[in-house]
């Protein structure tokens, strides 16, 4: 912990050289950290707790948060979306919400990489969903890895909704974890239009990991609390801004 203290972040390689031990060993003990809630795991090693400004939380929390808001960005969403499409949806709160509203639909496919949101789709048979392979993420039910990334590679997806953890000018959408950023790069590649859909407080926030640059999206949908200002920029850099109304 010494070494995360002074520098915030450690690899695999530092700490096998560091206490002359296995990878595999090296590997357990940051899950174990993880699971104390004393670090948070990237590829190849981990960072310090505190080390971001705001810390990733769980499925379980984001939805106790700005829920009303979130099922009027689903609405929206629902209204982009025509019979016959072929839509992404990443894993998150408000995608989710966006599948709940999927469920009074037909003819349409739904590839997602979120166990939860296939799940809640299941028992619509006249909803075709494709569920992307990969690694699970406890905190986001997210598939992610190279298994996930190998089927997106084959994939045509019409319309992309992406749930993102923050969104700046200069970094663009952004979330915690390495893994669903890479894997959200690879879905966004094989998008004809990606919209990211977040609550007004995502907003002018960075997470650590960036998605894709701003110019990658071709909108995006929030709620009516979003700083019009700030909207506004969004539009001047060539982004579709719908509002959705509380």
């Amino acid at each position: 912990m010494l070494r995360l203290k002074q520098n915030g972040r450690i690899t695999i390689t530092e700490i096998i050289e560091l206490f002359d031990c296995s990878e595999a060993t090296a590997r357990r003990d940051l899950d174990i950290l993880e699971k104390n809630g004393s670090v948070i795991r990237t590829i190849g090693g981990a960072l310090l707790e505190g080390f971001l400004a705001v810390k990733e939380v769980s499925f379980t929390e984001k939805q106790q948060k700005l829920w009303v808001q979130k099922e009027a960005i689903a609405r929206k969403a629902d209204e982009l979306i025509e019979e016959g499409d072929i839509i992404g949806l990443s894993g998150g709160t408000t995608t989710f919400l966006i599948a709940r509203e999927l469920k009074k639909r037909e003819g349409i496919t739904v590839v997602t990489n979120a166990v939860n949101i296939a799940m809640e789709l299941a028992d619509n048979d006249a909803l075709q969903v494709v569920v992307i392979g990969g690694v699970m993420r406890g905190k986001s039910y997210e598939l992610c890895g190279p298994l996930a990334e190998k089927t997106i590679e084959h994939l045509n997806i019409g319309k992309m909704f992406l749930g993102i953890d923050g969104l700046t000018l200069e970094q663009g959408p952004t979330t915690y974890s390495e893994l669903e950023a890479q894997t959200a790069r690879t879905l966004l590649s094989h998008s004809q239009q990606t919209i990211a859909v977040f609550d007004h407080t995502k907003l002018d926030r960075a997470s650590l990991f960036s998605i894709a640059p701003l110019d990658a999206l071709y909108g995006c949908i929030t709620d009516d609390g979003a700083d019009p200002a700030f909207l506004r920029k969004l539009a001047e850099r060539g982004v579709q801004v719908y509002s959705a109304n509380v």
